[in-house]
Protein backbone atom coordinates (compact mmCIF):
# COMPACT_ATOMS: atom_id res chain seq x y z
CA UNK A 1 0.00 0.00 0.00
CA UNK A 2 1.37 3.37 -1.00
CA UNK A 3 1.86 6.28 1.37
CA UNK A 4 -0.44 8.25 -0.92
CA UNK A 5 -3.30 5.79 -0.38
CA UNK A 6 -3.41 4.75 3.27
CA UNK A 7 -6.29 2.50 4.30
CA UNK A 8 -7.75 5.27 6.47
CA UNK A 9 -7.95 7.84 3.62
CA UNK A 10 -11.66 7.15 2.87
CA UNK A 11 -12.46 8.44 6.36
CA UNK A 12 -11.95 11.97 5.08
CA UNK A 13 -14.22 11.33 2.10
CA UNK A 14 -16.97 10.04 4.37
CA UNK A 15 -16.40 13.03 6.67
CA UNK A 16 -17.02 15.24 3.62
CA UNK A 17 -20.26 13.40 2.90
CA UNK A 18 -21.34 13.86 6.50
CA UNK A 19 -20.36 17.55 6.63
CA UNK A 20 -22.22 18.40 3.44
CA UNK A 21 -25.40 16.60 4.40
CA UNK A 22 -25.58 17.36 8.12
CA UNK A 23 -24.50 21.00 8.12
CA UNK A 24 -26.62 22.02 5.14
CA UNK A 25 -29.62 20.21 6.59
CA UNK A 26 -29.16 21.90 9.96
CA UNK A 27 -29.09 25.25 8.15
CA UNK A 28 -32.23 24.38 6.19
CA UNK A 29 -33.99 23.19 9.34
CA UNK A 30 -33.12 26.37 11.20
CA UNK A 31 -34.30 28.51 8.28
CA UNK A 32 -37.54 26.57 8.02
CA UNK A 33 -38.22 26.72 11.76
CA UNK A 34 -37.38 30.40 12.15
CA UNK A 35 -39.39 31.47 9.09
CA UNK A 36 -42.20 29.11 10.10
CA UNK A 37 -42.58 30.96 13.38
CA UNK A 38 -43.20 34.20 11.49
CA UNK A 39 -45.59 32.48 9.09
CA UNK A 40 -47.58 31.02 11.99
CA UNK A 41 -47.84 34.47 13.55
CA UNK A 42 -48.97 35.98 10.26
CA UNK A 43 -51.53 33.20 9.78
CA UNK A 44 -53.29 34.10 12.99
CA UNK A 45 -54.04 37.62 11.80
CA UNK A 46 -54.17 37.28 7.98
CA UNK A 47 -54.58 33.66 6.83
CA UNK A 48 -55.02 34.83 3.23
CA UNK A 49 -51.33 35.86 3.09
CA UNK A 50 -49.93 32.51 4.23
CA UNK A 51 -49.36 30.94 0.81
CA UNK A 52 -47.28 33.85 -0.47
CA UNK A 53 -45.37 33.82 2.82
CA UNK A 54 -44.14 30.26 2.31
CA UNK A 55 -41.33 31.48 0.04
CA UNK A 56 -38.71 31.55 2.87
CA UNK A 57 -39.45 27.89 3.66
CA UNK A 58 -39.09 26.84 0.02
CA UNK A 59 -35.83 28.77 -0.38
CA UNK A 60 -34.52 27.31 2.85
CA UNK A 61 -35.23 23.76 1.71
CA UNK A 62 -33.11 24.31 -1.41
CA UNK A 63 -30.10 24.52 0.89
CA UNK A 64 -30.63 20.91 1.99
CA UNK A 65 -30.86 19.85 -1.66
CA UNK A 66 -27.41 21.36 -2.28
CA UNK A 67 -25.99 19.27 0.55
CA UNK A 68 -27.72 16.17 -0.81
CA UNK A 69 -26.25 16.69 -4.29
CA UNK A 70 -22.72 17.08 -2.95
CA UNK A 71 -23.11 14.10 -0.61
CA UNK A 72 -24.32 11.85 -3.42
CA UNK A 73 -21.47 12.94 -5.70
CA UNK A 74 -18.84 12.31 -3.05
CA UNK A 75 -20.35 9.01 -1.91
CA UNK A 76 -20.57 7.86 -5.52
CA UNK A 77 -16.81 8.08 -5.91
CA UNK A 78 -16.11 6.06 -2.76
CA UNK A 79 -15.85 2.39 -3.65
CA UNK A 80 -14.24 -0.32 -1.55
CA UNK A 81 -12.62 -2.00 -4.56
CA UNK A 82 -10.79 1.03 -5.92
CA UNK A 83 -7.74 2.64 -4.27
CA UNK A 84 -8.54 5.97 -2.67
CA UNK A 85 -5.84 8.59 -2.22
CA UNK A 86 -5.32 10.86 0.74
CA UNK A 87 -5.45 13.79 -1.69
CA UNK A 88 -8.92 12.66 -2.80
CA UNK A 89 -10.02 12.32 0.82
CA UNK A 90 -8.94 15.84 1.67
CA UNK A 91 -10.58 17.22 -1.47
CA UNK A 92 -13.84 15.49 -0.58
CA UNK A 93 -13.60 16.77 2.99
CA UNK A 94 -13.05 20.30 1.70
CA UNK A 95 -15.96 19.98 -0.74
CA UNK A 96 -18.26 18.73 2.01
CA UNK A 97 -17.23 21.46 4.40
CA UNK A 98 -17.59 24.16 1.73
CA UNK A 99 -21.12 23.08 0.91
CA UNK A 100 -22.13 22.34 4.51
CA UNK A 101 -20.80 25.50 6.13
CA UNK A 102 -22.22 27.81 3.46
CA UNK A 103 -25.52 25.93 3.73
CA UNK A 104 -25.51 26.48 7.48
CA UNK A 105 -24.84 30.20 7.03
CA UNK A 106 -27.44 30.54 4.28
CA UNK A 107 -30.09 28.74 6.32
CA UNK A 108 -29.40 31.00 9.27
CA UNK A 109 -29.71 34.11 7.09
CA UNK A 110 -32.87 32.86 5.38
CA UNK A 111 -34.50 32.09 8.72
CA UNK A 112 -33.83 35.49 10.23
CA UNK A 113 -34.77 37.43 7.09
CA UNK A 114 -37.80 35.23 6.44
CA UNK A 115 -39.15 35.70 9.95
CA UNK A 116 -38.68 39.47 9.96
CA UNK A 117 -39.98 40.03 6.44
CA UNK A 118 -43.05 37.82 6.84
CA UNK A 119 -43.98 39.76 9.96
CA UNK A 120 -43.41 43.06 8.12
CA UNK A 121 -45.47 41.81 5.16
CA UNK A 122 -48.45 41.63 7.50
CA UNK A 123 -48.45 45.42 7.79
CA UNK A 124 -46.99 46.51 4.46
CA UNK A 125 -47.46 44.53 1.23
CA UNK A 126 -44.66 46.40 -0.57
CA UNK A 127 -42.17 44.48 1.56
CA UNK A 128 -42.86 41.30 -0.45
CA UNK A 129 -40.56 42.09 -3.40
CA UNK A 130 -37.75 43.15 -1.07
CA UNK A 131 -38.23 39.97 0.94
CA UNK A 132 -37.88 37.80 -2.16
CA UNK A 133 -34.73 39.64 -3.27
CA UNK A 134 -33.10 39.38 0.14
CA UNK A 135 -33.98 35.67 0.34
CA UNK A 136 -32.44 35.07 -3.07
CA UNK A 137 -29.22 36.79 -2.03
CA UNK A 138 -29.12 34.78 1.19
CA UNK A 139 -29.72 31.54 -0.71
CA UNK A 140 -26.93 32.34 -3.17
CA UNK A 141 -24.47 31.95 -0.29
CA UNK A 142 -25.34 28.25 -0.24
CA UNK A 143 -25.14 28.12 -4.03
CA UNK A 144 -21.57 29.44 -3.87
CA UNK A 145 -20.67 26.57 -1.57
CA UNK A 146 -22.26 24.10 -4.00
CA UNK A 147 -20.25 25.54 -6.89
CA UNK A 148 -16.99 25.35 -4.96
CA UNK A 149 -17.77 21.77 -3.91
CA UNK A 150 -18.47 20.78 -7.51
CA UNK A 151 -15.22 22.37 -8.68
CA UNK A 152 -13.29 20.62 -5.93
CA UNK A 153 -14.93 17.31 -6.79
CA UNK A 154 -13.63 17.55 -10.36
CA UNK A 155 -10.08 17.67 -8.99
CA UNK A 156 -10.30 14.21 -7.42
CA UNK A 157 -9.52 12.61 -10.79
CA UNK A 158 -6.00 14.04 -10.50
CA UNK A 159 -5.32 11.96 -7.42
CA UNK A 160 -3.54 8.71 -8.03
CA UNK A 161 -2.13 5.90 -5.97
CA UNK A 162 1.01 5.34 -8.01
CA UNK A 163 3.73 3.47 -6.22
Amino acid sequence: MSELCPPWAPFFGFAGVTAAMVLSTVGAAYGTAKAGIGIAGLGQVRPDLMMKSLIPVVVSDLIAVYGLVVSVLIAGSLTPTEPYSLFGGFIHLGAGLACGMTGLAAGYAIGIVGDACVRAYLYESRVFVSMVLILIFAEVIGLYGLIVALILNTRVGEASCAY
